[in-house]
Formats: C-alpha cells, structure tokens, sequence
C-alpha cells in the first residue's frame, strides 16, 4: 500500500459532508479496543473517528476489551454499541443468546497457540493429558485448545482446564502453576521472547478471524453511524499495513511489551488484508461449529449453520473495503 493512496483516502474522508444528526441519533459511541486488535489502538491513538462524530455532537467513549469473552460481554450487557472478538467465540456467543451481528472482520491473525514452558517435558499435544491447562473460556484460545485436544482424540474432561484471563495464563505458566497455556498475542509472543516459552502446537486454520461485532439493534437503528465506523477502521487498516513499524510501536504501548514482540505480532502473525466478511468466513465458522455441539458449549440440536449465517453479514460493508 503506498503512502500517496493512503493519504488520498485520509483526504476523501475528511472531504465527506458533515452528516446531520437526527434527533434519534445517540450522543456516544460506546467502541471496544484490544492489544489482539491492532488496527484497534490506530484507531484510538490518533483519534480520527473522534473527530468525524465530534463534528455531530457524538462522543466515542472507548472500553478496553481483554478478550473476546470480555468484549462479547460487554455487548451482551448493552455496556458497549461495537466490540471486537475472535470469529468462532462470537458465534457461541450468538447460538447462546447474544443479539450481535458482525459486518466487519478486522484481522485474519494466527493469535493464539498452545504453550509450554521452555524446559518442560511435554512433547506432544497427547502428553496434555492430565495436566493443567489455563484458558480463557469463550474465547478463540480456549476453543483452539479443545479443537487442538481433539485432533489426538482428548476431550475437555481429559485434561485439568484452569480458568484464568489471557494475563494471568501467562503468568501462571511462566510462574510453572500450569503446565500449558493456550495463550493470546501479544503477550503469547512475549512470552517466547522474554521467557523462552515454547509453542507446543500452531494451527493456523484453527485461529478463527477477527470480527468486529455490532449489537442488532444498534446496526438496525444506526446504520449510517455503524458505516462511518467501518470507514474509519479502513483508515486506520490501511495506515497500519502501509505502516507497520510505527504501528507496532503503538501496539508496544499500549500492551507494555517490546517493540520486537509488537513486530512479531504485526508482521508475522497478522493478515490485515481480507476485512469484507465473505463466504469464506462463513465456510470457515460453520467447519469449526461442530466443536460447539461436541463440548456442549450450546444447546443440544442448537441449529449452527444458520446462527453462522445470521452472525456474518456479507453485504453491509460493501463499498466501504478500500483494496
């Protein structure tokens, strides 16, 4: 992505006439960021949606999410109008109840692997069994870890699951009060780098996309505030890849970790280059639902391939993606 088309977009954007804002129009914009989101914290770092809605008399108040279980809740809870998870957490989010539906996907990362000291013994992810594993229940790490279980015939009740956020896992691992971690970047690529943890098991195909949820309601009676918050995602997307240092240098910041782990992150561990959900995303959810039924993580009979199709929207962000 070259700087000129870049600061061309900057220019169309700021080149849009000032919307009104219609009486049922909200004063805030309630939005998550998170250390899994990059995109997220260029967003909030340089302001840019702050000051398009500040020009219609709409404050962004944003939440820090610490995970997508953490987001999802928020959303739930009606404590925030847009938040970002992993793909296959929003859809057990969704099969259990959550009314959100997702028209923007804002990272195709591999953020998640399962982790191991570096001076342990196991070897193998069939060596997990009977050990103790800390993760973060509906987020992308933990149903990573059971899908991850599954492929050498372990299930959930195989191992001893420790339920700890993202932060805490780590520190539990390093502190050697687990024996594994399915853990969440950037402190999963601190952890490699600073204590020499060693990743166990990567799959890439078992990282679930970045999906930038939005409350049904919300995208019902505000669609055209929701549209001027995927354009200033865009914004902040394209800036990111044609600006990777210095986004990894924000990224670094905001998470408290070196600059080589923000790199490692940013440039090896995530694609910021497919954010129109497509078929492929639906494809992608409905191989990796059976998960769902097979932990009973949802109601027996739970139709999963329709949540997944009620979950993704294909047609709200088009025109919007810049390419």
């Amino acid at each position: 992505m070259h700087r000129r088309s870049v600061l061309s977009l900057a220019g169309a954007t700021l080149a849009t006439p000032m919307l009104v804002r219609a009486a049922d129009s909200p004063t805030e914009l309630r939005l998550d960021y998170a250390t899994y989101s990059p995109v997220s914290l260029v967003l909030k770092k340089f302001g840019w949606l702050d000051e398009d809605l500040k020009r219609d008399g709409i404050a962004v108040k944003w939440v820090f999410s610490a995970g997508s279980n953490r987001a999802l809740e928020y959303l739930n809870a009606n404590s925030i109008d847009i938040g970002s998870s992993a793909g296959l957490a929003a859809l057990l989010a969704k099969a259990n109840g959550n009314p959100i539906r997702t028209p923007y996907i804002f990272s195709r990362p591999e953020w998640t692997a399962l982790v191991v000291p570096k001076d342990s013994p196991i070897k193998t992810l069939a060596d997990l069994e009977g050990k103790k594993v800390a993760a973060t229940k509906g987020t992308d790490p933990y149903l990573f870890l059971l899908r991850a279980l599954q492929t050498v015939k372990l299930h959930r009740s195989d191992i001893e699951h420790v339920g700890l956020q993202h932060a805490d896992g780590r520190a539990a691992l390093e502190q050697g009060r687990v024996d594994a971690w399915a853990g969440l970047d950037p402190m999963m690529a601190a952890s490699e780098l600073d204590a020499g943890s060693r990743l166990l098991y990567r799959n890439v195909a078992f990282n679930t996309y970045g999906f930038l949820n939005v409350r049904e309601d919300f995208l019902a009676g505000q669609p055209a505030l929701v549209k001027r918050v995927i354009a200033a995602y865009e914004r902040a997307r394209l800036w990111t890849m044609a600006n990777t240092s210095e986004a990894a240098r924000i990224l670094s910041e905001e998470a408290k970790v070196s600059l080589q782990v923000a790199l490692l992150q940013l440039k090896l561990r995530t694609d910021l280059s497919q954010p129109q959900p497509s078929t492929e995303h639906i494809k992608a959810l409905q191989a990796a639902a059976p998960i769902l039924l097979e932990e009973q993580l949802v109601k027996p009979g739970t139709d999963l391939v329709k949540t997944v199709e009620a979950l993704v929207d294909t047609r709200f962000a088009q025109g919007l993606i810049k390419t």
